[in-house]
């Protein structure tokens, strides 16, 4: 078997409600960067020079060596970039991304974010890319993050976002059990959760977009008034949609600069003018999210066993448990443990299969009111969707009827009629059995496999989410 981790279907095609505080409309979520002091430098034991976002354009990074320009860049962003931010911001809850060695090397920029009422969440031990990094590596790096941290801010960071991480980053983090949220993920625009092992880990999504590291970026923002008018236009989306955050992310060091700070002020300005809107830190929207959809774990197709996954969905396809089989040998994952997902692989064993195979699919459904639904001696599905659809109280008149039209199609066609029940009223179920028994056999045969797939679609969508 093969199991895809990647989860490609997230909330589907409906987002739940956010019920963000007040009714608001949207939570515009600003991060301020704090990476000055913490990024690659010789001076603080790395092997080579910073060579990211910077006002530098294609800078490299200088093995054994100091790169002054590119130090004093990173300077400008605490010396100066941080106070003109902190002038804007200081009335205004953001979180920030605090690399620890950044954070220990800024005593008086921390105090400003303590009395602004930020939350300081971790960034990291130090600015640095941890793609290569061991899980051993990465996690005592972690916890002595989190120690320094703690020792600095003078409390533990209840968020966490590596930014450069690994692969292995979220499930660490989930592992370590001490943070309310990780940022490290890009793909949503609300919360949502993951799991791993036994540890529940909500995750608060960030941004590379709306971000000021697109200075820095080719094909970035060349102008305050471009960056200015993607936050308007990604604010004005998701406000008209309602329900979602707007995650900003900023860079002392980049949007500190006065040919940019201007479009920050005209955009908080913007977002002021309307009503219905949430400033929130990450923690704000970490501890509501946790409140209003706490995780709710359930018996997940993809991490089944044979055996338990054949039991569960073997009779889904009327008394064709081979076709479980076939579909639990496929790639399945996260986008599986979903109705539409599992029922899109249940479909694809079924459609792949022979004539004769799925021949023996429609001889196994019973007739419609016919005598195994008098006897009760249906399975429990076709037992609930026949009495759905009012056909285990028929008239004596009735039951004649679908007697006779039964052995009439039975005789013609070699396989019972099959409709999915829950997409008709009694009438009309009638009025599909006496049009469609004088279709060829052809025909009929893919009507009635189209039939049985949406049997199946309904049996799911009765037990999975």
């Amino acid at each position: 078997m093969t199991r895809y981790p990647r989860d490609m279907h997230g909330y589907g095609a409906t987002p739940p409600e956010a019920n963000w505080p007040g009714g608001a409309k949207i939570a515009v979520q600003i991060v301020m960067n704090y990476e000055e002091g913490g990024e690659n430098c010789i001076l603080h034991g790395d092997a080579a020079s910073e060579a990211f976002l910077s006002e530098i354009v294609g800078a490299a990074a200088w093995p054994g060596q100091r790169h002054w320009n590119m130090e004093s860049t990173y300077e400008y962003g605490a010396r100066a970039g941080f106070w003109r931010l902190h002038r804007l911001l200081q009335n205004t809850p953001i979180t920030v991304y605090g690399v620890a060695t950044a954070l220990a090397r800024a005593p008086a920029q921390v105090r400003a974010m303590k009395e602004a009422g930020w939350e300081i969440a971790s960034h990291g031990l130090k600015w640095i890319e941890y793609k290569d990094a061991t899980p051993e590596v990465e996690t005592a790096d972690m916890l002595e993050a989190i120690r320094l941290h703690t020792e600095v801010v003078g409390e533990a960071p209840v968020g966490l976002y590596i930014g450069r991480c690994s692969e292995n980053t979220v499930r660490l983090a989930a592992e370590n059990g001490s943070f309310k949220y990780v940022a490290d993920s890009i793909a949503d625009d609300v919360p949502y959760w993951m799991e791993f092992g036994e540890h529940d880990q909500l995750v608060v999504p960030y941004t590379m977009d709306a971000n000021d590291m697109r200075f820095a970026t080719p094909q970035g923002f060349n102008t305050g008034a471009h960056f200015f008018e993607y936050l308007k236009a990604s604010f004005d989306v998701l406000y008209a949609e309602g329900g979602r955050m707007m995650s900003i992310g900023l860079h002392c060091r980049l949007m500190g600069r006065p040919g940019r700070a201007q479009a920050l002020q005209d955009f908080l300005a913007y977002a002021n003018s309307h009503e219905g809107v949430w400033f929130a830190t990450r923690e704000q929207i970490a501890d509501h999210w946790a409140t209003a959809h706490p995780h709710v774990r359930y018996a997940r197709p993809s991490q089944m066993d044979r055996a338990t996954f054949v039991t569960k969905y073997g009779s889904i396809f009327e008394h064709s448990p081979w076709i479980a089989k076939g579909a639990y040998d496929l790639e399945l994952g996260p986008v599986h443990d979903t109705a539409i997902g599992l029922h899109n692989v249940l479909c694809r064993i079924f459609r792949s299969a022979s004539e004769e195979q799925r021949l023996g699919v429609l001889t196994a459904h019973p007739d419609l009111a016919g005598k195994l639904a008098q006897a009760k001696s249906l399975t429990a599905e076709s037992t609930a969707e026949q009495t759905a659809a009012g056909l285990d109280h028929l008239t004596d008149a009735e039951k004649a009827t679908f007697t006779k039209l039964n052995d009439e199609y039975v005789n013609k066609h070699g396989f019972p009629f099959i409709i999915a029940v829950r997409d008709y009223s009694k009438a009309r179920i009638m009025d599909a059995f006496e049009s469609r028994i004088n279709n060829d056999r052809a025909t009929e045969f893919e009507e009635a496999c189209k039939q049985v797939e949406r049997i199946a679609d309904f049996r799911l969508m009765d037990i999975l989410p």
